[in-house]
């Protein structure tokens, strides 16, 4: 019985929490604390500061550390899945929506229109990165960083973990 509250105690607000984790928190704080009386809401808010300390998405470590904390491993596997379900469900019916109408003029023209779209965005966010790079550290490291790091990937074949790595060494030692 533990194993299905954990999943609807995550399930549920993995469907209305729309907007992510943050959208989300309340939901599963009510399902936690008010519903199932897992927690306090000290408790929570103890999760939620530590979860928030950790990279990822918040919901599914939340889910994790409560699902532990209620029922142990297989309570933590319980809530992760649960906390994916929606998404990963929604994403499985549109991808064969979209597959069986991938040859549609419609669907066709509607890629082609949302294409600019995606392209005007991405350069608005490298942009404001560019910036943002700028005004904080400076033209000299933004632009060294952006060249060493275009000519050790495109050049040298480096893997981006380490040009991404190096880039936060150089930030570094410009700030400090």
């Amino acid at each position: 019985m533990i194993f299905w509250q954990l999943f609807l105690a995550f399930f549920i607000p993995g469907i209305l929490g729309y907007g992510g984790g943050p959208a989300s928190i309340p939901l599963i704080e009510n399902e936690v604390v008010g519903h199932y009386h897992w927690m306090t809401v000290t408790e929570f808010s103890n999760v939620l500061a530590f979860g928030n300390t950790l990279p990822g998405p918040i919901a599914t470590k939340m889910a994790g550390y409560i699902g532990y904390e209620v029922a142990g491993v297989l309570g933590s596997l319980v809530a992760e899945f649960a906390t994916v379900a929606p998404s990963l469900v929604l994403l499985i019916v549109l991808l064969r929506i979209l597959e069986r109408f991938k040859d549609s003029p419609k669907v066709n023209w509607l890629t082609l229109l949302i294409r600019p779209i995606i392209v005007v965005m991405l350069g608005m966010m490298a942009y404001n990165f560019f910036a943002a790079s700028a005004q904080a550290s400076g033209w000299l490291p933004m632009i060294l960083i952006a060249a060493v790091s275009f000519i050790l990937m495109e050049r040298f074949r480096v893997h981006p973990a380490f040009v991404i790595a190096g880039a936060l060494l150089i930030g570094a030692a410009f700030m400090g």
